[in-house]
């Protein structure tokens, strides 16, 4: 995954503003690519990872065990559910290829609202959704039967961030490869 996904974190990660002193959280943080990526730009910060999957906790920690070492990152088996940290904490929540799998959309993200600082942004960036391309749509929607998991619509995205009490949703899409990134804030000051 890590490699696979690679260009797709690049093209979503490169509509965010990352700066040295954040608090980042990577839910679904698989094989911990995204972490070390966060981690090379928020050395004055920290970054967090959780992934309910015990392999993927291992291999995320093999990968970024330098930046462990120097007491940047921190990666834990946890779920999205039910986050192990305070509330306010985090500048940045991503989640890569992860929301499709979370096991109840809204409550989860009201879980990650919690957790995010007053000004903080969800970052949700994946490989496939309701696009308007019918050539890559039909692949994705195979896929995500495969994978018994929903697809939404751009408008389906602003529609449970909202109600989830997110705002400034912001959708970037990239048509040509069905492609999207979508950050939302908790709250503006």
């Amino acid at each position: 995954m890590n490699i696979s996904h690679a260009s797709l974190a690049e093209w979503g990660l490169s509509h965010l503003k990352l700066r040295q002193a954040m608090i980042i959280l990577d839910v679904g943080c698989g094989g911990g690519a995204n972490i070390n990526h966060f981690a090379q730009i928020a050395t004055g910060g920290r970054v967090f990872g959780i992934d309910y999957s015990p392999i993927s906790v291992k291999v995320s920690k093999e990968v970024n065990k330098k930046w462990i070492e120097e007491g940047i990152v921190e990666i834990r088996e946890s779920s999205v559910s039910n986050l192990p940290f305070e509330d306010n904490t985090f500048d940045i929540v991503s989640g890569f290829e992860a929301y499709y799998f979370w096991p109840d959309l809204i409550n989860d993200l009201k879980e990650i609202y919690r957790v995010l600082k007053i000004n903080g942004e969800l970052l949700l960036i994946n490989e496939g959704y309701k696009c308007e391309n019918k050539e890559i749509r039909k692949v994705v929607e195979n896929w995500a039967k495969l994978g018994n998991f929903k697809l939404h619509s751009p408008k389906e995205y602003r529609e449970f961030l909202t109600e989830a009490g997110f705002f400034e949703i912001d959708i970037y899409e990239q048509k040509e490869k069905g492609w999207i990134t979508v950050i939302a804030l908790k709250q503006k000051i």
